[in-house]
């Protein structure tokens, strides 16, 4: 009887499998999809005309940030004090430069620019501060400054010499 039993239950799901047939191809053109999706994912498009693959020519009416120094050294640097740097920056290009974001390598470094649009031929600042507390010795922060230029991070750097406590350096 479980034999039968077993026999008649096989033989539902094989009927009921061979009427599903039609739905496979549905599910191939589900798949499809997915293939699809999952390439157009691989290689997404890139909205910003300033950002150009390697294969292309860069856009020559891009903005062009040019820092009119790119370091700068501190020096001595007391300990438990905080310094600070403005760098002037020229836009040499032929449109609007836009400043995104500017990211310091570290807590101790705040950087605060110019955030209204600068046009072709005018010029902006980016301030720099640094933090001394906690540090001791030579130091080298870098600020990444990302805004809608050709390539789009322009990176610039400060670096001193933070002075055990009781010597005595420039502070503000």
């Amino acid at each position: 009887m479980k034999l039968i039993v077993n026999l008649a239950f096989g033989l539902l799901l094989v009927a009921a499998c061979s009427r599903d047939k039609a739905t496979e191809v549905g599910n191939q053109g589900m798949n499809a999809a997915a293939d699809q999706a999952a390439s157009a994912t691989a290689n997404p498009v890139i909205d910003n005309p300033n950002v150009v693959k390697e294969e292309a020519a860069p856009n020559p009416n891009a903005p062009v940030l040019t820092f009119a120094e790119q370091s700068f050294d501190f020096g001595d640097i007391a300990a438990e004090s905080k310094v600070r740097h403005t760098f002037v920056f020229t836009n040499t290009g032929k449109s609007a430069l836009l400043i995104e974001d500017a990211t310091a390598s570290c807590g101790c470094t705040t950087p605060n620019w110019t955030k209204e649009p600068v046009a072709p031929g005018a010029k902006g600042q980016m301030e720099v501060q640094f933090d001394s507390r906690g540090k001791h010795g030579l130091i080298n922060k870098t600020v990444s400054v990302r805004a809608n230029t050709q390539p789009s991070i322009t990176t610039i750097s400060i670096k001193g010499n933070v002075l055990d406590a009781g010597e005595k350096g420039p502070a503000l």
